[in-house]
């Protein structure tokens, strides 16, 4: 069995590596990061890279690709901290790829991956991340509840609604009595909003049966491979430090402590590379081992990522707690990561039963 990715794959991640050091540099990242703004701009042109429908069906508009490179272009976003909204208007397509009627793809999914329309999720209920557990019940084609922690909402057009009974439906933005409101987030590179229904008109996902659980661990995948490329970029960033930063008349990365600290850091970090690689193929290839190796692979390179980025803070020693500092936006990356759709031990849990 071969993981090792095709000269396309590759190409497209330095493409969009040298796009992003070009177009968000870090004074941009910072300048988006202190207004936790969203640069409609950076999107649009990600949008015309095809990052926006590369899984979508060719039919309407996509590319037809596979969750491995999606899962590429997210180690990408998550390695330069990417302010985008990525992973909900990506997650909101494929809802409705795989759960809309004809009608419903034909109407949405060229707009989305055309970039016309923006989408986002809206899944999370207090305590309740997972499918089977919302409450938001649709009744005669309307809504009423609320939902927390939806990337991007305030910017949206369209939401994917999860619904009690591991329902999806679509929510326009400009309904009546809908209500979002910004939350305070520590990633503020995907900000979050509360979104309040009340007597809201909702469109069930025709063929939505099983598409919920798909649609969960699609979004453990893509979270997973934005932690890797994000713990890559922190081990880099702690290494160049090291070499740079004198005390005692010498780089601290010759110091013993500190060579041991880095290597420990890029040993938890490198060999995890193909958990999510195989959760990306087994997602499409085998499906007795999706859920599974989805929820393994969230869990684990979450949770590393949020160690190291702790780690590369402790490296840079004072500065990594400044807010000039880019660590710092790495740390709350991490930390939206690890908690965004259930942490490490909620993920290791449901997996046990």
């Amino acid at each position: 069995m071969n993981f090792l990715l095709s000269p396309e794959q590759t190409e497209f991640q330095d493409t969009l590596l040298r796009f992003l050091d070009d177009r968000c540099p870090s004074t941009r990242l910072h300048e988006l990061f202190d207004e936790a703004g969203y640069d409609a701009q950076l999107w649009q042109s990600l949008v015309e890279l095809g990052v926006a429908g590369i899984a979508l069906p060719e039919e309407h508009g996509g590319s037809g690709m596979e969750m491995i490179d999606l899962a590429l272009v997210a180690e990408v976003l998550g390695a330069r901290a990417a302010p985008t909204p990525f992973l909900g208007h990506v997650l909101a397509g494929l809802a409705i790829a795989w759960g809309g009627s004809e009608a419903q793809r034909a109407r949405y999914l060229p707009a989305l991956a055309s970039g016309e329309l923006l989408a986002t999720v809206a899944f999370d209920e207090v305590g309740a991340w997972q499918p089977e557990q919302w409450r938001l019940t649709e009744e005669g084609g309307r809504l009423d509840g609320h939902k927390q922690r939806v990337p991007f909402a305030e910017h949206a057009d369209l939401l994917v609604v999860g619904l009690g009974g591991s329902g999806l439906g679509l929510v326009d933005r400009a309904s009546a009595g809908l209500e979002i409101k910004a939350e305070d987030a520590v990633d503020r590179t995907r900000p979050l909003a509360g979104v309040q229904f009340t007597d809201v008109s909702v469109e069930r996902l025709a063929n939505d049966v099983g598409v919920a659980a798909r649609l969960r661990d699609a979004a453990l995948v893509l979270l997973a491979a934005d932690a890797f490329g994000g713990a890559s970029r922190c081990v880099q960033m702690a290494v160049d430090y090291a070499k740079i930063r004198e005390q005692f008349g010498q780089p601290i990365g010759q110091f013993q402590a500190v060579k041991h600290q880095l290597v420990n850091m890029a040993v938890e970090i490198e060999p995890a590379r193909g958990l999510y690689w195989y959760a990306a193929h087994a997602f499409d290839h085998i499906p007795a081992d999706a859920e599974r190796y989805a929820a393994l692979a969230k869990a684990h390179l979450t949770e590393r990522f949020l160690q190291v980025a702790r780690d590369t803070v402790e490296v840079h020693g004072g500065i990594g707690y400044t807010w000039e500092c880019d660590v710092q936006i790495y740390l709350k990356r991490a930390m939206f990561d690890y908690a965004w759709m259930g942490n490490a031990s909620a993920q290791r849990a449901r997996i046990s039963l």
